[in-house]
């Protein structure tokens, strides 16, 4: 992925988060997991961007596949 596009994605997701927080009422509690979610999804998206995560894709959650 080009830096730019990294840069512009990054920039993106701060815009929305920033007009979320100013212009949706919500009680603070509410903000304040949103933005943690964020932060975390950013991170991790980030983390397998450069590669230390490796791919996210072999991830599952729930249920085992063929356990009954």
């Amino acid at each position: 992925m080009p830096l730019i596009q990294l840069v512009i994605t990054l920039v993106v997701v701060g815009v929305i988060l920033w007009l979320i927080n100013s212009y949706i009422p919500m009680q603070a509690t509410i903000k304040k997991i949103l933005n943690v979610v964020v932060v975390i999804v950013v991170i991790l998206w980030l983390l397998n961007v450069f590669g230390v995560l490796g791919p996210l894709s072999g991830m599952h959650v729930g249920k085992m596949h063929g356990g009954r």
